[in-house]
């Protein structure tokens, strides 16, 4: 799996180098909780490196929080690893051109690229990102409950990427919320 992430980082920081016309983009990278994403992780961040692209590792969390720091951070591109609601044995890549969704076409195109070895070569670097209190805040500013009366709300993280996030979101909305299943388990002991 290691060589098909790190082709798959030549073809995406190659793609980014084309469509951006810029040598160092700047791509942002988040990732899930799933025991094989770090092998998936190192062998990506080489491949994208390795093509000059400029790697801003957000470090491990939901989805969401990879569309946020795409904007947050004014990024170029954006690569989430995760195997979504599959089963903990399967992974992948979740992608973004500029602000864009990169699907369909795009990942064929990039598929050929990657066929063709027809990758851009350079000296990339990576820069380790903590936007968790940026995205918590507004998450947090965005939860405004109907009505007068205080709810109590209970958040299943089910072992998932979000744990973390979750719980500072807990925190920052008051005690009156709780958080089960926040520990971040790639094997998801719960809800199997």
């Amino acid at each position: 799996f290691a060589a098909d992430a790190e082709a798959v980082g030549k073809a995406y920081g190659t793609t980014v180098i084309r469509a951006t016309g810029k040598k160092n983009p700047e791509i942002v990278l988040a990732f899930d909780g799933r025991l094989s994403t770090p092998e998936l992780r190192d062998a990506l961040i080489a491949g994208l490196l390795s093509t000059g692209a400029t790697v801003r590792n957000c470090g491990i969390g939901p989805t969401p929080m990879m569309y946020f720091s795409v904007f947050h951070l004014n990024a170029d591109a954006g690569m989430m690893i995760t195997g979504s609601h599959n089963p903990p044995t399967h992974n992948g890549f979740k992608l973004m051109l500029g602000k864009n969704s990169f699907y369909g076409e795009d990942i064929q195109t990039m598929a050929a690229l990657a066929a063709r070895g027809d990758f851009e070569i350079g000296s990339g670097k990576e820069v380790q990102e903590d936007i968790t209190d940026a995205y918590v805040k507004v998450l947090a500013g965005a939860f405004k409950p109907a009505g007068a009366k205080p709810i109590k709300v209970v958040f299943d993280a089910g072992n998932g990427s979000a744990g973390e996030i979750t719980r500072k979101l807990v925190a920052a909305l008051g005690n009156q919320h709780q958080l089960i299943n926040g520990e971040i388990d790639g094997n998801f002991p719960n809800h199997r």
